[in-house]
């Protein structure tokens, strides 16, 4: 059985999502404050985490860094819940690493589906080795080279890569590559793959040669060689 933390304030909120997370079969602790969440973690880590952002001594932002920053914490699922429901919001927190965010109001039915993606999204990404042209992915340790040079990318950056090598040869339009990446119904524009595509190849240099604009549509990776 899975176990998941549910880090929020609110002590109705709190106790509703435990519940229904332990009705869908998961094994689930709530932390009203985040250092009972990071004394809970220095225990045992959870298969995935739902965190508030408006949370007393360290908002839930922070707490995000922090996981995706940490060498055993990096690639923890992390689904952000709060009233917060800007774009800038949710991108900020879905750059920051998180897998997906969920709105208050929400309903409990819907947030345990997506909790149930992620996890399965986490599941199809353990491939260990991706290799195309000159790119060399590893997802384990979520390190990429490029000729042997290791290349640093942000979080989502990395998915972006990951999600193209997999799908090698495949076009993927813009709301396909959101939905998979951060698991959402084309909530965000358009523009956002648009800029992270563009930070991306100047990252992998001549090597980012090998993701294609499809116009009118989105974007390919083509590669004389990989192994998938």
């Amino acid at each position: 059985m899975q176990t998941i933390y549910h880090v929020e304030d609110d002590d109705m909120i709190r106790d509703l999502v435990c519940y229904a997370l332990g009705s869908a079969g998961f094994t689930s602790i709530g932390f009203a404050e985040p250092a009972a969440f990071w004394q809970a973690c220095g225990k045992a880590l959870p298969a995935l985490v739902i965190l508030d952002i408006m949370l007393p001594d360290e908002d839930g932002l922070c707490i995000l860094k922090k996981l995706k920053g940490g060498a055993k914490t990096s690639r923890l699922p992390v689904i952000l819940l709060s009233a917060k429901g800007a774009e800038l919001d949710r991108i900020k927190g879905l750059d920051w690493g998180a897998d997906d965010y969920v709105t208050k109001p929400f309903s409990v039915l819907e947030l345990i589906s997506r909790v149930k993606a992620v996890l399965r999204r986490c599941e199809e990404r353990a491939e260990p080795l991706l290799t195309a042209d000159k790119i060399l992915l590893h997802a384990p340790q979520r390190k990429v080279t490029v000729s042997g040079q290791t290349v640093s990318l942000t979080f989502t950056e990395f998915e972006l890569l990951h999600t193209l090598m997999r799908n090698s040869g495949v076009v993927l339009t813009r709301d396909q590559l959101m939905e998979q990446i951060w698991g959402l119904d084309a909530d965000l524009e358009s523009r956002t793959i648009d800029m992270h595509i563009k930070a991306l190849r100047q990252k992998l240099g001549e090597a980012g040669g090998v993701i294609k604009t499809v116009r009118g549509v989105g974007y390919q990776l083509e590669a004389e060689n990989g192994t998938f």
